[in-house]
C-alpha cells in the first residue's frame, strides 16, 4: 500500500513537472508585440522608421537628469529624413515612443508638455514642463 501511495505521489508530481516546464517552453520566445518587434531581443517598434530599432544602438543617446528612483534610465531619438518630427523613446510613454514636431524656425520639437532642444551643434536635451529630464550622453 505505501508503495503504491508513493509511486503515486511520484506520478503526480512527475506529471506537474511536465506540464510546467512545457508551458514554459511554449512561451520562451514568444514576446512580439503587435509590429513583430521582439521585446526579449531588446527591439522597439520605431513610428518614424516603421520598423524594428533598438534604443541603445541609436545614434542619439540621452540620460535620465535626476532619476526618480534608484534606477536610472535612458533614452534615444530618431528624426525624420525631414528633420521635421523627432521621435523620443520613453519609458513612461505607454507605446514606447513619442513624436515631437519641429517648431517653426527654431532648433525645437515639441508634443504637450515635452520640448526636444538642440543645445551645441548636434546635442540635445529633452525637456518636460522646462526641467530638463534627458540630455544627451
Amino acid at each position: 500500500m505505501k508503495k503504491t501511495v508513493l509511486f503515486g505521489a511520484l506520478m503526480l508530481s512527475f506529471m506537474a513537472f511536465s506540464q510546467k516546464k512545457t508551458i514554459v517552453l511554449d512561451k520562451v520566445g514568444n514576446d512580439k508585440d503587435a509590429h513583430g518587434c521582439k521585446g526579449s531581443a531588446g527591439y522597439t517598434y520605431s513610428q518614424i522608421r516603421h520598423d524594428c530599432v533598438r534604443v541603445f544602438e541609436q545614434k542619439i543617446k540621452m540620460k535620465e537628469i535626476k532619476p526618480a528612483g534608484t534606477a536610472s534610465f535612458m533614452s534615444a531619438v530618431i528624426f525624420s529624413k525631414d528633420m521635421k518630427q523627432a521621435e523620443i523613446f520613453l519609458p513612461d510613454v505607454k507605446s514606447g515612443s513619442m513624436i515631437l514636431i519641429k517648431q517653426s524656425k527654431t532648433n525645437s520639437w515639441k508634443n504637450g508638455s515635452y520640448v526636444l532642444e538642440s543645445y551645441k551643434k548636434d546635442h540635445y536635451r529633452l525637456k518636460k514642463n522646462n526641467k530638463i529630464v534627458y540630455e544627451q550622453m
